[in-house]
């Protein structure tokens, strides 16, 4: 297997913005360590970072400092950024063609948000071919509610993993990944 790590959407929104990553506690620290690790072990480490495209948007707006990729996460030696308007890091962007220019045939998905972003990511590299592991504790999310009701973090996560495991990811927490390196 040829990996490239997606880190998907960790910018300051989800720390000081809008949508506040709440679970699991220790989910950005595992990202960081998933980074060091693909770094150490020479894998690719893809940067995506959502815009929203719309001139009234609340969230994600170009130019905003909660627009910016966190600043732990830029100290790092990453491969590529890669921009997205949409929840799936594929649509509308380089990804696919810049995988395969890299041999690339499995991809590791962390980042922000589990039920949004980070499970379209993962179906999309399913459905195009692509191996996909999951990493359980380096994925995140908050508490949801609107009009169809309404979940605590814990249980929305939990049941993103159990579905990215029934057929589209290898879902596996960030030391085991580590280890298989």
């Amino acid at each position: 297997m040829i990996r490239a790590l997606l880190v998907i959407d960790v910018q300051n929104e989800y720390f000081d913005g809008k949508l506040p990553i709440t679970y699991p506690k220790d989910c950005f620290e595992n990202i960081l360590k998933a980074i060091d690790s693909a770094i150490k072990y020479e894998i690719p480490v893809i940067l995506v970072q959502h815009t929203n495209p719309r001139e009234d948007s609340f969230t994600f707006k170009m130019g905003t400092e909660e627009w910016e990729i966190h600043k732990e996460v830029l100290k790092r030696v990453y491969d590529y950024i890669i921009e997205k308007n949409l929840p799936g890091s594929f649509t509308g962007t380089e990804l696919e063609s810049w995988l395969k220019e890299n041999s690339i045939d499995t991809v590791v998905i962390c980042g922000y948000m589990t039920q949004m972003c980070c499970d379209t990511t993962a179906r999309q590299a399913m459905q195009l071919g692509f191996n996909v592991e999951f990493l359980s504790d380096a994925t995140g999310t908050l508490d949801a509610s609107n009009y169809a009701g309404e979940i605590n973090a814990g249980e929305l996560h939990k049941a993103i993993l159990i579905t990215q495991a029934m057929k589209f990811s290898k879902v596996i927490p960030t030391d085991e990944w580590i280890k298989k390196k």
